[in-house]
């Protein structure tokens, strides 16, 4: 029997619940239209791929998806490009929206969005429960994860990983003992504690859980019941569960399960954080590996034909350079440096294009200068449109971020 047969099998006991819900307002405009989990990313992807391609290696089979705010472009690509397990056989990708089965609201927090479909996990009859989130962008096997969950005789095991203390205000902070038991987990402090053995590093959640099915549904229900309760696993379901003295941490990256030890993990939940993570990619060495033959990332692809280069009629050559380019794309006579190039793009005589990302669907017009920019789908960019040259033009339309990255909402009619 092959190995990843065996695997299957292994994690038949075992459901996963993607949260997918969150609104994501700090990627605006991309998530004006649609839910984080599905903005586009790395030229042909969508952010939840990442989640869903590890399910899909780590053999797991029985994954419900919790959608919510503007799921519409999320359901059609889990319909297009991940209609791949046989129901006959147990085995689903299932996307389910608020049921409304609590009362009228929606979800309130990571935790409540599970307490409301508690009836989904009765149903089940799985011993264990992957919780993850949509919307990160790395490379795990879960199945390893899941191992020593079993060997350790843990009720839940969080994953985590190490950052300098100087950065760590902004995620779960975990003290574990010399048996990395977690000690404590304290939600996004100020001042981060730091490593035992490492002043300078905290240890940091990744907001993906294993818990024993029993002991999840009951912290849901008691949980539910607490008025001061904000409903989220890292400020109120964890932090109870730790107390048992049966709480695991498990180190992302370390020597265990089949995928490329890049140790690799973005949450791109901003519009800065979501460009630098593309941006890796170009890298000559990217820290993270697209091309693992055994972890090959799935997605849904259009049938465009091959990106191809045409010379213009003024005689200029089509040139790319160090870039990522899709299918469908032409480039006319154009010059594309270290940019991210999504399908079915035209790129027209003399423009450029450099350090920057253009969805689906998007025709550069002659002349054109573009840097430092995401173009969202649909976008018809009239010629000699300068964007990211002139800040403070930009600023007169568009969403800039921190760092200067100009934004151009998908869609987006230019004045003629």
């Amino acid at each position: 029997m092959e190995l990843h047969t065996i695997r299957e099998k292994k994690m038949q006991d075992t459901l996963t619940v993607v949260l997918a819900g969150g609104i994501g307002s700090r990627l605006s405009p991309l998530t004006d239209n649609r839910a984080k989990p599905a903005v586009p990313f790395g030229g042909k992807y969508r952010i939840i791929d990442f989640t869903l391609t590890n399910c899909l290696h780590s053999g797991l089979r029985k994954i419900l998806v919790l959608t919510q705010y503007k799921s519409h472009s999320l359901q059609k690509h889990l319909r297009d490009g991940w209609s791949i397990f046989n129901p006959e056989l147990g085995e689903y990708i299932t996307a389910v929206p608020p049921q409304m089965r609590k009362g009228g609201a929606w979800y309130e927090g990571t935790a409540d969005a599970i307490y409301h479909n508690l009836w989904l996990l009765s149903r089940s009859d799985a011993k264990y429960v992957v919780v993850l989130s949509g919307d990160h962008i790395y490379k795990m096997d879960y199945a390893a994860m899941l191992e020593e969950h079993k060997a350790q005789n843990a009720v839940a095991t969080i994953a985590c990983m190490d950052v300098p203390r100087n950065e760590a205000s902004s995620f779960g902070i975990i003290t574990v003992d010399e048996q990395y038991k977690v000690t404590s987990f304290i939600e996004k402090p100020k001042d981060p504690p730091p490593m035992p053995n490492n002043p300078d590093r905290s240890l940091v959640s990744m907001g993906i859980y294993i818990f024993n099915m029993d002991i999840l549904q009951e912290a849901l229900i008691n949980d539910a019941k607490l008025e001061d309760s904000s409903h989220d696993f890292g400020r109120d379901i964890l932090p109870e569960l730790i107390k048992t003295n049966q709480v695991l941490a498990y180190n992302f990256g370390g020597d265990k399960g089949r995928v490329a030890k890049d140790s690799y993990w973005r949450d791109v939940g901003t519009i800065d954080s979501y460009y630098q993570a593309n941006m890796d990619l170009l890298e000559p060495m990217p820290p993270m590996n697209l091309y693992q033959k055994d972890w090959g990332i799935r997605t849904y692809e259009p049938q465009y034909p091959p990106a191809r280069t045409v010379s213009s009629a003024t005689g200029n050559e089509g040139i790319f350079i160090n870039s990522i380019i899709a299918n469908g794309v032409i480039n006319s006579g154009g010059s594309v440096h270290h940019s991210i190039i999504s399908s079915n793009v035209r790129i027209h005589d003399s423009a450029t294009v450099s350090d920057s990302i253009i969805f689906d669907d998007v025709t550069i017009g002659e002349g054109c200068q573009l840097a430092n920019c995401i173009i969202d789908k649909h976008v018809t960019i009239p010629p000699n449109t300068e964007i990211g040259i002139d800040r403070k033009e930009d600023a007169k339309r568009f969403h800039i971020s921190e760092k200067g990255i100009v934004v151009i909402p998908e869609g987006y009619k230019f004045d003629q």
